[in-house]
């Protein structure tokens, strides 16, 4: 029989299980810098990802790109590029590709609120972030409605609130704040509910402006401080087919003259806005992001610039994206190898096109993580809450979907081997036919051995049953309710909020800053 010892050990570690009883785990694992523990597996042979290189160049160097700014194409055209006015097209030769990669940093210093909060982007580091750039919200209780800023500030607090979402992001769209003033109200939840890498929207440089001093007056930076370091992003996504429109290209402008990070990333899905193969695909997404990376190299040589890829397939009986497919996680262990060819941090993308928080969602999403963990990519966005390809993020599925993140972030930690690791003591301490329960070995490490689970249920169908028989999506409700309940900012966060609110005012009644498009 197991022994009392051994009864107290179960019932100690059942305490807890679902989240919902607000115990205190006794393990503290380090979720906040993760280093990729796996090799990067390839799609390709390296001849292969050679030849998508050198077709990308060409693609840019005998069609060109479409670009809508007229700065833009003036900065190209200083630059040596071919520009033709009439069709905005704008044709960059390799020798300029070639220096702009040559001139992009590989390691990126991300400067968080705190120090601790401080990232490396850079080949072999890894973050993840939550979905981003929904119009909506649901959640089983409120179901789908329209993104607010009181949605916004509610997932701002749970990413906060878990150290495996390492920067911040635009989770939902605030509607119901007018497009003039509502970057004041992202930017100033970002910098008063949380310390990390805060996110900044590329809609025209009198916002871009608004969020680059917001950044400054709570960081407590002076100008030259600001611009000596990164301490906000943003995603440049370009319109494919080779077209880059004008908020992105004056983004990529602004960003990199002020020496912030550029996410510069084609949504390229194959059979819809790029070629049906993933091969095709990948040769566009390529050709676009290095287009969108050398006119900020143009712009600032040594500009922060993270290879950007979002790559997937579409249903061809309805043209609606697809997400965790096997053509998307192929195109992203291919975007893994071509970011390597170039040497630069790089982001993926990962995503479900379920309607709700489901089996497909979960299979989607975990299938779209593992493409990611395995290409090696330095930021994977949309790795929880996302929903219906993008359109909605999920209360509910943020929770379940953390669940799988700090299990990746658990396979990051070292293993132990060594010989008290490996136990000899312990094997002979236990009789054939015993239980390792109370040995000694055991009882020294119980409390923090094993990953505890955030919303897994692992009691059996008995006990399960009498807890009111809760699914694992009804189980987060309860966790993102006591989280956002129990929610207190950092402190140094909290304390910005005076200055900006007076920044904010006074930008408010100058009539506040309409986004260009």
């Amino acid at each position: 029989m197991i022994d009392e010892a051994a009864r107290d050990l179960r019932r100690e570690r059942r305490r807890g299980r679902t989240g919902e009883a607000g115990s205190e785990s006794s393990r503290h694992p380090n979720y906040r810098s993760l280093k990729n523990p796996f090799l990067p597996q390839p799609i390709f042979s390296d001849d292969q990802v050679a030849a998508i290189h050198a077709t990308a160049l060409r693609v840019l160097e005998e069609l060109g790109i479409k670009v809508l700014l007229p700065e833009a194409r003036a900065i190209y055209a200083k630059a040596g590029a071919l520009v033709d006015e009439d069709s905005q097209m704008v044709r960059i030769g390799r020798d300029m590709v070639e220096a702009a990669l040559a001139s992009a940093p590989r390691s990126i210093p991300a400067l968080g609120g705190d120090r601790s909060r401080d990232l490396a982007l850079e080949l072999g580091s890894m973050a993840f972030l939550a979905g981003s750039g929904a119009p909506n919200v649901t959640d089983l209780e409120r179901g789908r409605r329209p993104g607010t800023l009181a949605a916004f500030e509610e997932f701002t607090k749970l990413i906060e609130h878990f150290d495996v979402l390492h920067m911040l992001g635009p989770c939902v769209e605030p509607q119901d704040i007018d497009n003039r003033f509502r970057h004041y109200a992202v930017n100033r939840a970002q910098l008063t509910l949380s310390d990390k890498f805060p996110f900044v929207f590329a809609r025209g440089t009198p916002q871009v402006e608004d969020g680059f001093e917001m950044i400054r007056l709570a960081r407590g930076l002076s100008q030259d401080e600001f611009r000596a370091g990164a301490h906000c992003y943003t995603v440049i996504n370009t319109n494919s087919p080779r077209q880059l429109d004008i908020p992105m290209a004056q983004g990529i402008i602004d960003f990199a003259k002020a020496g912030q990070v550029l996410v510069i990333t084609p949504f390229c899905l194959a059979g819809a806005m790029a070629p049906i193969t993933v091969a095709g695909a990948l040769t566009l997404q390529h050709a676009e992001a290095l287009a969108g990376l050398t006119l900020a190299q143009i712009v600032r040589p040594g500009a922060p610039v993270v290879y950007g890829s979002f790559s997937s397939n579409v249903d061809m009986k309805s043209g609606a994206p697809a997400f965790g497919t096997p053509e998307h996680i192929k195109a992203t262990l291919g975007a893994g190898q071509l970011a390597r060819h170039t040497g630069l941090p790089w982001r993926s993308g990962g995503g479900s096109a379920a309607n709700v928080s489901d089996a497909q969602a979960a299979h989607e999403t975990q299938f779209a993580l593992w493409g990611s963990v395995l290409a090696g990519a330095t930021m994977c966005i949309h790795a929880a809450g996302w929903l219906e390809g993008g359109l909605s993020v999920s209360l509910e599925k943020l929770i379940t979907d953390v669940e799988a993140l700090q299990t990746i972030a658990e396979l990051c930690a070292t293993t132990p081997g060594d010989a008290d690791a490996i136990g000899f003591e312990a094997i002979a301490e236990v009789q054939p036919g015993g239980h390792f329960f109370s040995a000694a070995h055991t009882m020294s490490r119980y409390r923090t051995a094993f990953y505890e689970p955030l919303v897994a249920d692992w009691s059996n169908f008995g006990n399960w049953t009498q807890s009111g028989s809760k699914t694992a999506t009804e189980r987060a409700t309860g966790i993102w309710k006591r989280i956002l309940a129990d929610f207190q900012p950092p402190a140094s966060a909290a304390a910005a909020a005076g200055v900006l609110d007076e920044f904010i005012a006074k930008r408010t009644e100058e009539g506040g800053a309409a986004p260009v498009s």
